[in-house]
């Protein structure tokens, strides 16, 4: 089953009198439980492609499939409802409220759901432990270590049980070490059933993925199997 379709795809940008033309007719399919990397050189279109695949944007032309739904021309509210029950983001600067603690953090997808208090923390702790920081919920943000904030962003984005995780450079703003314990995160929900897609511009993070979508000039340059 397809995960989601993009078909001919096109994102323009007006700035002052210029038209920037981000993407230029890409057309992909990612089937459910692939693990795949997007890569591309600053102004390829690997951040534009993200936000459309995210429903953060809506494509200029164009279709796009998500588990089969048509989400091209949806408005904003319909996008925000999409984006929280089928897709967990991961963003390499983590993206946390610095005044809650780790277990408000990661129920704030539920929450916007309307979901119950005692459901919202019956979830976010299964979602806590999974990522291995159970001893730390009630702590705050600046009392984390970077990659403890990062496991927080990836509890966050599996509290909803989404079919696709969405990750923009996750070790970005970490050192190898823990970087790699990340990324070993990332592929155990893979091994778990979840779709992975991964934002990258590092070699060493994209060869975790079984697949590898290169983007140059707003079109698809290569798009590779790689396991």
């Amino acid at each position: 089953m397809k995960a989601l379709e993009i078909q001919n795809i096109t994102k323009t940008y007006q700035m002052a009198s210029v038209e920037v033309h981000a993407l230029r007719g890409v057309s992909l399919e990612i089937k459910d439980n692939e693990y795949i990397a997007i890569m591309g050189p600053s102004g390829s279109g690997k951040s534009t492609m993200m936000n459309v695949i995210g429903c953060l944007d809506t494509p200029t032309s164009g279709n796009y499939l998500l588990e089969g739904e048509d989400v091209s021309h949806m408005g904003d509210d319909q996008l925000a409802e999409i984006r929280n029950r089928k897709i967990g983001f991961v963003f390499q600067t983590f993206n946390l409220i610095p005044r809650s603690n780790v277990l408000h953090n990661v129920e704030l997808p539920l929450i916007y759901g309307g979901m119950s208090a005692s459901k919202r923390r019956e979830l976010a702790e299964a979602a806590i432990e999974r990522v291995g920081l159970s001893d730390r919920a009630d702590h705050k943000p600046n009392e984390l270590s970077g990659g403890q904030r990062q496991r927080v962003a990836i509890a966050r984005a599996l509290v909803n049980n989404p079919s696709i995780i969405l990750a923009d450079e996750p070790t970005g703003n970490l050192d190898s070490a823990t970087g790699e314990e990340i990324m070993q995160i990332l592929n155990e929900l893979h091994n778990a059933g979840n779709t992975i897609i991964l934002v990258t511009h590092e070699n060493e993070i994209a060869d975790h993925a079984h697949r590898i979508v290169r983007l140059r000039d707003g079109m698809i340059e290569s798009d590779e199997v790689t396991k």
